[in-house]
C-alpha cells in the first residue's frame, strides 16, 4: 500500500515556536485573564485539543499531575460544561473512543441519551401529525436520559487512573471563579435570548440583568460548581438515583416556565426508573482499512463509524493524492452522498434494529456503490440506498430516506498522554442551548437529543430504523475517530456539527492522509458537506473559489453554510512528540496544548 503523504511533517520547525503558546499551568484562584489560544502545539508529555482554552488547560493540568488521557478527557469535558454549556454538559450525552497503548486495542463507550421507557413511535405526534420542530426542541418531550456522567465514570473505571473527584476539580474551580465571556458565547446567548428568558433558572444564569453577558465580562456558575462537587463526593449515582435525579425528573415532567411567558412547553415523561436503568455501553469500534492504515470509529447507535468507513471504502479505489482539487471534491461529495443514502435506511439503535454494521463496512458493498460515481456527472439526491447484505453493482432501486436534522452545536475534544494512550470524545446537548431548560439550582441545561429521532416515517411503506421507542437511543452522526498504523496511533480527531460531523471528519482525514496537508491545515480547509440532499453545503471560501464553477459545470448544486464543524485532533510524530491541532478560525479558533512544548522528555 502507498504510504500516506500526510505522515511527512516538514512544517514542524515553523510551528514549534507557535506550540510554546500552548503551555498552561494550573489555573490561579479567582477569575483570570483569558488563556491564550493557539491552533497548534507540539511537545512531550501528552496533548489536549478542544475548542476552548480554559477547557484544554484543565486537561493539561490533570496530565501534569500524573493523569492519563482518559483522566484528561473527563477533566476537559467537565470544563467544557462550564465554558461551552450550550454545546455540552452533564445534562447531555456523547461517544468516546479510546486507544490503549499497553494492549494496542481500540474500544468505545456509547453514552448516548435514551428515550423514556414510555416512548413509542408516536412520541412527537399530535392528532397523527408531527408537532413543529421548534416546539419539540424547547420542551420536556425532547429530553433524553443524560449519558455524560455515566460515560465519565465508565471511562475512568475502565481506563482511568484518577478518581472522578480529582478530575472534576479544575472544572469545579472554573465554574466557581468564572470565565471570561468571548464573542462566540455572547452571540450564542443572544440567538437564544427569547427562549432562555422563558425559563427563570436559565435566564438567571445566562441573561444577567436580562441581557446576554458582555464580551470581556466574567460569568460564574456557582450552582454547577456545587453540582460537580456533589458528583465528585457522592458519585454519579447522585444524578441517576439521588436528589439530583429527582430534580431532573421534576424539571422534565413540569418544565419551570416563567408565568408571563406565552410559550407552550410540552412536558416530558422521564421517570426515576429511566434514570436508574441507564447504562453507558462499552462496545467494539467500527474498523476499516484505508491506505494501509486502520481507521476506528463509533459503531451504532451512532452512524458516524459506518458512514465515514463506507465513504473511505468507496474512496479507496481512487488515488486522491494525484487528483486535482475539482476531482478530489467531486469524489468526496459523491462518496458522502452515497454513505448518507445508506445510513438513512439501515442505521439505528442496534438494541432495537437489525443493523448490518459488518456489511455496511464491507469493501464488496462499497465497490457496488462506488461504481455509481461518474467523473463527468453528478448523482441525483435523494439517492436510494443499496442493500449491504445483497450488494448489486450500481443498483439504484429502493426508496430514499431523508437525512433527519441534528443540532450543530456539539463539541469535540482529543487527548493523549505520555504513555501513548489516546481519547477522541464528542459530547453534546444537541441544539445550541439544548432544550433551553436549566435544572433549577443545579447550573446545567438539559438536552433535546430526542429530536434526533425521525418524527414520522418518510414513507409508511418503508421501515425507518430511527423512529422513537422505549429506552431507545436516537441515531447520531457523532464520529470520534482514531487511526493506527501497525497497532500504534497515527492521529485522532473529531468534530461537532450535527450531520455535518461525518463529512467534516471524512474531509479532514482525506485532506491529511491523501492530500498531504498538515493536520492543522486539513482541519482549517474550507469544507463541503453533502448529506444526500439536492444541494451540497459549502463554506464561503469554497463558494468564492474557482472550484465552485468547475464543480457546477459537472452538475453540482451548492448553497452557502457560513461555518461547518469545529474539529480538533492529535497526531503522534515520528520523534515521539505529540502534535495537537485545532481550528484556526471557526468558533473563534480552538485551543491546542501540550504538557512540555520545549522539547524536553
Amino acid at each position: 500500500m502507498r504510504r500516506s503523504a500526510g505522515r511527512n511533517v516538514s512544517f514542524l520547525s515553523v510551528i514549534a515556536v507557535v506550540g510554546s503558546l500552548g503551555a498552561a499551568g494550573p489555573a490561579a484562584a479567582g477569575p483570570a485573564a483569558p488563556v491564550p489560544k493557539s491552533p497548534v502545539a507540539v511537545g512531550y508529555g501528552g496533548a489536549v485539543s478542544s475548542v476552548d482554552a480554559d477547557a484544554s488547560a484543565a486537561g493539561i493540568e490533570v496530565l501534569r499531575k500524573g493523569g492519563n488521557a482518559v483522566d484528561a478527557a473527563v477533566a476537559t469535558a467537565a470544563a467544557l460544561g462550564v465554558t461551552e454549556p450550550y454545546s455540552a454538559g452533564v445534562g447531555g450525552g456523547g461517544y468516546l473512543v479510546h486507544y490503549d497503548a499497553r494492549t494496542h486495542r481500540v474500544e468505545t463507550i456509547d453514552g448516548r441519551e435514551t428515550a423514556p421507557r414510555s416512548a413509542d413511535s408516536s412520541l412527537f405526534l399530535e392528532n397523527g401529525k408531527p408537532i413543529p420542530f421548534d416546539d419539540a426542541v424547547t420542551s420536556g418531550l425532547a429530553v433524553g436520559t443524560p449519558g455524560t456522567p455515566a460515560t465519565w465514570q465508565k471511562a475512568l473505571d475502565t481506563w482511568g487512573s484518577k478518581p472522578l473527584r480529582q478530575v472534576l476539580e479544575p472544572a469545579e474551580r472554573l465554574a466557581r471563579d468564572g470565565f471570561v465571556v468571548d464573542e462566540t458565547f455572547r452571540s450564542q446567548t443572544a440567538d437564544n435570548q427569547k427562549r432562555f428568558a422563558d425559563f427563570p433558572a436559565t435566564a438567571a444564569l445566562f441573561l444577567p440583568g436580562g441581557r446576554p453577558p458582555a464580551v470581556g465580562s466574567v460569568l460564574r456558575n456557582p450552582d454547577l460548581a456545587r453540582t460537580y462537587e456533589t458528583l465528585g463526593r457522592k458519585g454519579i449515582d447522585e444524578l441517576y438515583r439521588g436528589e439530583l435525579a429527582q430534580d431532573i425528573v421534576r424539571t422534565v415532567r413540569k418544565p419551570p416556565v416563567d408565568k408571563r411567558s406565552t410559550r407552550v412547553v410540552r412536558p416530558g415523561d422521564l421517570t426515576a426508573k429511566d434514570l436508574k436503568s441507564y447504562r453507558a455501553l462499552r462496545q467494539a469500534p467500527t474498523r476499516v482499512g484505508y491506505r494501509g492504515l486502520d481507521v476506528y470509529g463509533m459503531a451504532p447507535s451512532s452512524s458516524g463509524g459506518t458512514s465515514v468507513g463506507e465513504a473511505l471504502n468507496i474512496l479507496e479505489t481512487t488515488d486522491l493524492s494525484t487528483a486535482d482539487e475539482t476531482q478530489y471534491l467531486h469524489r468526496l461529495i459523491e462518496a458522502s452522498r452515497i454513505a448518507f443514502a445508506d445510513r438513512g435506511r439501515w442505521v439505528g439503535d442496534p438494541k432495537f434494529e437489525d443493523v448490518p454494521t459488518r456489511e455496511l463496512l464491507g469493501q464488496r458493498f462499497a465497490d457496488s456503490r462506488a461504481c455509481l460515481i461518474k467523473d463527468d456527472a453528478v448523482l441525483t439526491s435523494p439517492l436510494a440506498p443499496g442493500d449491504p447484505r445483497h450488494p448489486t453493482r450500481c443498483a439504484t432501486g429502493g426508496t430514499a430516506a431523508p437525512t433527519t436534522y441534528e443540532g450543530e452545536n456539539t463539541t469535540h475534544l482529543t487527548t493523549a498522554d505520555k504513555w501513548g494512550n489516546v481519547v477522541a470524545y464528542t459530547l453534546t446537548i444537541e441544539q445550541t442551548g439544548g432544550s433551553g431548560i436549566t435544572v433549577p439550582g443545579r447550573g446545567f441545561l438539559l438536552n433535546n437529543e430526542l429530536t434526533d429521532f425521525s418524527f414520522a416515517p418518510a414513507d409508511p411503506a418503508v421501515h425507518d430504523p430511527n423512529l422513537p421507542g422505549p429506552g431507545k437511543r436516537p441515531r447520531s452522526s457523532i464520529s470520534p475517530t482514531i487511526v493506527l498504523e501497525h497497532g500504534k496511533p497515527v492521529l485522532a480527531l473529531g468534530s461537532p456539527g450535527g450531520a455535518t460531523i461525518i463529512t467534516t471528519v471524512l474531509q479532514s482525514l482525506t485532506g491529511h492522509l491523501d492530500r498531504g496537508l498538515p493536520l492543522v491545515d486539513a482541519i482549517a480547509a474550507p469544507r463541503a458537506s453533502q448529506r444526500n440532499a439536492a444541494a451540497t453545503e459549502i463554506e464561503p471560501a469554497l463558494w468564492n473559489s474557482p472550484a465552485r464553477g468547475r464543480l457546477e459545470a459537472l452538475g453540482h448544486v451548492f448553497k452557502q453554510n457560513p461555518e461547518i464543524g469545529a474539529a480538533t485532533g492529535v497526531q503522534r510524530l515520528p520523534d515521539g512528540r505529540w502534535l495537537a491541532a485545532a481550528e484556526t478560525e471557526r468558533r473563534g479558533g480552538g485551543s491546542a496544548m501540550v504538557v512540555r512544548p520545549d522539547g524536553r522528555h
